[in-house]
Parts: structure tokens; C-alpha cells; sequence
């Protein structure tokens, strides 16, 4: 082990308190647990389950998903929210296959330049998928570490180096051990340390954490705000890709512009997808999937 001073409180936790998930049986692919990191970003897993296991049963390979359209992916994605992931994994799906034989790259580097694949999914894979030692900073993690370390409530919005620098002081010096580590404080953050919620009494650290120890003081940053869905226009591109979800080929615009009474909206809304990829405009004035 490391100078982690949590790492054996943690594990043993995760033994006996981690969620039964598909993705961390010990025969999940690769290409698996790819998409799975791609569908829980900022998706809740119960939302991601399901999803999750169609999208596995439709496409369990990456060169199944790059043989069908863009637009079956986006059909798949269903109400998943955050459709710009189907695209993203289209285009990682075809790129592992034209490129790399069909086998998603165990090096991280090459999983990093694979399109779509920002630094936290490159070092979640590498260590979930490979049982390499990386730095995994999603948003349970920074929080976790937030509170045990630095005595704060929330981590900053923005990632710093410094929390980057933390994460990896942290890291067991074994491979397969800091993979563990990794989805270990993953699971803590999401089940016990959450954000609104802490079950400070069921933690395993809670007697070696920063924030406890300090009396759990409020945060004292900017007011964090939490989203907002209803009348946005996320609310609209979603109601609007539904409809080409639900049709079985291309929907002409009276059809779209049924689901949202404000033109204005509507029509920025549309035209939002239509840049983001997700809808093809035909040239005899209807809709469709991309193909």
C-alpha cells in the first residue's frame, strides 16, 4: 500500500457494501465497460442500467455499433438524456474498429485520442477495464476527497491541479490495487459521502475526514445552482428527437413543430441539433436521424 491513510478502511467497505453492477463482473469487456463509463456521466445508474443492457444486446462489440447509422445509436440512446454520447460513441466505435482491429486500446494514451474520450473515461477504462494505476476524478470522487482532505463541503466547480495532484498521491503503488482503489472511492462518494445527503455515521473514514472533524461546515463558495430541465431548451431538443426516435424514417416539420408551442425556441432548439449532428435535414424539407 501507499501513504493512503484511507485505502484499507474504503476496501473493505467496497467488499462489502459495492453495488452488483454488470459492468464490474469479472468477465465485462472492455468495450463494456466503455460504454458504461460513457452513459454515467452525469447520469444516475439506475437511469443507465437499463439503457445499458439494450445498447450491450443490440451492439456487443464495437464493430456491431460501427456497422449500423449514427442515427440507430441515437434512436438507442432512447431518453438517456445527453444524446451527443450516442454520437461520440458511434464515432469511438468506428475508429477502435477501422484502427485498432475491432479491440478497444488497453493504453491510455490511445484511449485518450480515441474521439469522445475526455481524461476521466481514458483513466476509468485503463483501470476498470485493464487494472492499471490511474488517477480517477469523477464528481464523487473530488467530493470524497473534498471532505476527508481539505475540510470542504464541495470541491471546486472547476478541476484543479491540485486536486489532480492529491488523486494520484493517494493511489496504491499496485496496479490492480489502485484500480480498486479507484471505483472503491467512486462508490463511496455515490452511496455514503453524496452530495445533499452525507451518511457521515455509516462511513468507514468518517473518523479520519477533514470536514467531520471540523464540524461539517457549510459551503462557503458560490451558491451552487442545480440544473434545471423544464421549459429549457434541453426540454425541447429533447422532445423533438423523440419524435424521430418514435418514427421509423424520416418526419416531416409540421411534425416537430407540433411538440413546442414557442417558434422561437423551437426552431433554435432544432437548429441546435442540427449543428450538433443529431438530426439531418433532407433536402425535401422533412427530418431525419443521421445517417
Amino acid at each position: 500500500m501507499s501513504d493512503n491513510p484511507y485505502s484499507t478502511a474504503v476496501l473493505a467497505w467496497y467488499e462489502a457494501n459495492a453495488r452488483d453492477l454488470p459492468w464490474r463482473e469479472p468477465g465485462a469487456s472492455p468495450w463494456s465497460i466503455l460504454v458504461s463509463e460513457i452513459m454515467l456521466q452525469q447520469t444516475p445508474v439506475v437511469r443507465v442500467l437499463p439503457a445499458w443492457q439494450a445498447w450491450m444486446e443490440r451492439w456487443p462489440t464495437p464493430a456491431d455499433l460501427a456497422k449500423d447509422s449514427p442515427g440507430e445509436a441515437v434512436r438507442r440512446w432512447d431518453r438517456l438524456g445527453y444524446p451527443r454520447r450516442a454520437l461520440r460513441l458511434h464515432a469511438c466505435a468506428t475508429v477502435i474498429t477501422e484502427e485498432h482491429d475491432g479491440v478497444v486500446p488497453d493504453d491510455h494514451a490511445t484511449l485518450l485520442a480515441l474521439p469522445g474520450i475526455g481524461a476521466y473515461t481514458a483513466a476509468a477504462v485503463a483501470s476498470f477495464a485493464f487494472g492499471q494505476r490511474h488517477a480517477i476524478l469523477d464528481t464523487n470522487v473530488r467530493r470524497v476527497l473534498a471532505r476527508a482532505e481539505t475540510g470542504i463541503e464541495y470541491p471546486p466547480k472547476t478541476q484543479t491541479k491540485a486536486e489532480v495532484a492529491l488523486a494520484e498521491s493517494l493511489l496504491p503503488p499496485e496496479p490492480s490495487v489502485a484500480a480498486r482503489w479507484g471505483v472503491a472511492v467512486m462508490e463511496l462518494g455515490a452511496l455514503v459521502c453524496t452530495a445533499r445527503s452525507p451518511k457521515c455515521v455509516g462511513c468507514p473514514i468518517a473518523n479520519q475526514c477533514a470536514w467531520t472533524a471540523a464540524g461539517r461546515p457549510a459551503h462557503s463558495g458560490p451558491p451552487r445552482r442545480g440544473q434545471t430541465y423544464a421549459g429549457t431548451d434541453r426540454q425541447v431538443r429533447g422532445r423533438l428527437l423523440a419524435v424521430l426516435r418514435d418514427s421509423a424514417g424520416p418526419v416531416p416539420k409540421d411534425a416537430l413543430d407540433a411538440v413546442w408551442d414557442d417558434r422561437v425556441q423551437r426552431e433554435r432548439a432544432l437548429d441546435a441539433l442540427v449543428v450538433d449532428g443529431l438530426v439531418d435535414p433532407l433536402e425535401d424539407g422533412r427530418y431525419a436521424l443521421p445517417s
